[in-house]
């Protein structure tokens, strides 16, 4: 009776687990739908208004400055607040770059980025063949980076100057590593600043460095700062009964000491919390659920990282975050070079801490990442040894029941021990029964006199409940498995059955399982739920992701051989059912 008991506790705490999940999502903030053609203004119209604000010179580090006492303050000001809310002019020219992951458009105004498509990444399962728009300049999933120079004294090139471009088109060549992109800017002054892109093979980082020349009569004072604006959107696809999160990270250093540690704040709560954070290296990004837009100075330089809100028309809710760096003086008649790096794609876990320390954190698989990333380098390889995550999945359970067998064999041994001691429990029950308290008493006693323990059933099953929530939070997190197919009718093993085909399959081998494991000391009420908890478990599990169903289902049939083997077993020890009903 006390494993049923617990095996309905266990039910019931994920049930809880799952329904705190689904009570986030009806919090969460509403947003557009990402990939809504109809709904698209055309990225030929100036793409908003209040783009007229530019961070500040004064308020960059200098080279000098150790951040002092607003060390680690979280505060935004005015000016990056977005205060002047001028409207802007029309775009310039746009300049096309193709890679073999890329499609991109950066506008000649301002050299942004205007349009970054993910090519062979599909916007959903229904439309395979729509590469994602992650960089879009159009309502309502506007989303841009922009970057640029501030100066003391003569004018910089930011992201509304215009630069000129020497070509319109670009594309990576066939055994091409990388492809520069070069944009220019001039003044009377003597001042010249070449914007370059690099785009790398086989990979969504994107070098961004600013190559800058004073031929003026007088040093030059200048900052670099890159910033991602956009508005917030509904996320496709996202798995139920949780919202992922959206809003932005950053990459903190610990008090100013030599560790880091990973910060988020949700764009819900930009008003209330701005960050301004001036540190030496880490990065800073704009976090979706599977993809991010990162940018990462160099991990040697001092830089103000913020994030607030900022205003985008016909989008409440938008915000912007990104860095300016330290102030450096440019001698007359010398130059320099200003570099960063940006990460603009899916959170691919074998290229995210290759471009940056520490931004593999943002695939976040909750409090249970210590169980849950070495399921995941688990489940990848075996997905290279087979090429299917489906197949990937099934292996993984086998070898999951394998780790826990002998766990396993101590559960079914201690309920076979249950039923040769059912009759007796069950005329405790009869002579005690208007006594709970001495009932208990008297089953103690038992328990005791026997040298058994009722609970030594239940260890193993909730030994089990951490990797099964930890294997939700792999398939929920995991872009490797977006859209990834299995067989047959599964085509997306991150989305729920369509069918409904494997919560059916769940609920009958839970059934068989009950029928294995029966116990005659359970009153008609426990064996009512019983036989109710099959059917809502699986009409619970029609909305979860078919990845994690083909787990369970897996897990339940492996289960029941077990059973059926370990049963045999006992029976010719003396302790299985045949000794349990004689």
């Amino acid at each position: 009776m006390e494993n049923i008991r617990f095996g309905l506790l266990c039910a019931v705490a994920v049930i809880c687990f799952f329904l705190y999940q689904a009570w986030q999502n009806d919090y969460a903030p509403t947003e557009a739908d990402a990939t809504s053609a109809s709904n698209q203004t055309s990225a030929q119209q100036d793409y908003a208004a209040g783009d007229d604000d530019v961070p500040s010179l004064d308020s960059a580090p200098t080279a000098e400055n150790d951040g002092g006492p607003e060390q680690g303050a979280r505060q935004a000001s005015a000016e990056q607040r977005g205060a002047d809310n001028a409207p802007v002019v029309s775009q310039g020219d746009q300049v096309h770059v193709v890679t073999d992951k890329l499609d991109v458009i950066i506008d000649t105004r301002g050299g942004d980025l205007r349009k970054v498509e993910l090519r062979g990444v599909p916007v959903s399962s229904e439309k395979p063949d729509t590469n994602l728009r992650l960089i879009n300049d159009s309502a309502p999933n506007f989303f841009i980076a922009q970057s640029g120079l501030v100066a003391a004294g003569a004018k910089a090139p930011d992201h509304r100057s215009r630069y000129r471009a020497e070509r319109k088109e670009y594309k990576l060549a066939d055994g091409q590593d990388t492809i520069e992109v070069p944009l220019t800017w001039t003044n009377d002054a003597g001042h010249e600043v070449t914007k370059v892109y690099t785009f790398h093979r086989d990979s969504y980082r994107i070098g961004l460095r600013h190559d800058v020349v004073n031929n003026a009569g007088d040093d030059w004072k200048l900052s670099q700062y890159v910033r991602f604006w956009r508005a917030p959107y509904e996320i496709t696809g996202d798995v139920p009964f949780a919202q992922a999160f959206f809003g932005i990270g950053w990459y903190d250093r610990k008090d100013g000491g030599d560790s880091y540690r990973y910060e988020t704040e949700n764009h819900d709560d930009l008003a209330e919390n701005p960050l301004e954070l001036t540190q030496q290296g880490g990065w800073v990004a704009m976090i979706q659920h599977y993809f991010i837009g990162a940018a990462i100075p160099p991990q040697d330089a001092k830089v103000r990282f913020f994030g607030q809100p900022k205003d985008v028309p016909n989008a409440a809710g938008g915000f912007a975050t990104g860095f300016i760096g330290a102030q450096q003086s440019i001698a007359a008649g010398t130059q320099t070079t200003l570099e960063t790096t940006l990460f603009i794609g899916p959170k691919l876990q074998d290229q995210l801490d290759a471009v940056a320390p520490g931004l593999g954190l943002t695939v976040d698989y909750g409090w249970l990442t210590v169980l849950a990333k070495p399921i995941f380098w688990v489940l990848e390889h075996l997905h290279a040894l087979v090429g299917n995550w489906g197949v990937a999945i099934i292996l993984l359970t086998f070898l999951i029941k394998l780790c826990f067998y002998k766990l396993s064999e101590t559960q079914y041994r201690a309920m076979a021990r249950m039923r040769k001691f059912a009759p007796r429990m069950q005329q405790l029950k009869e002579q005690y029964g208007d006594d709970r308290q001495k009932l208990q008493a008297k089953m103690m006693e038992l328990y005791k006199k026997e040298g058994f323990n009722p609970l030594a059933g239940c260890w193993p099953m909730l030994v089990q409940m951490p990797v099964f929530i930890s294997l939700y939070w792999v398939l929920r997190e995991s872009v490797e498995l977006r859209h990834a197919p299995f067989m047959l009718w599964i085509q997306d093993l991150s989305a729920p059955d369509p069918y409904y085909i494997l919560p059916v399959i769940f609920g009958l081998t839970m059934f068989l399982q009950q029928k294995l494991t029966a116990n005659v000391t359970m009153d008609p009420m426990q064996q009512r739920i019983m036989q109710i908890m099959p059917v809502g478990l699986a009409v619970f599990f029609a909305f979860f992701p078919a990845g994690l169903v083909l787990y369970w289902c897996t897990n339940n049939m492996l289960s029941i051989g077990q059973q059926w083997y370990i049963y045999r077993k006992l029976d010719a020890e003396g302790l299985g059912h045949k000794a349990a009903n004689s």
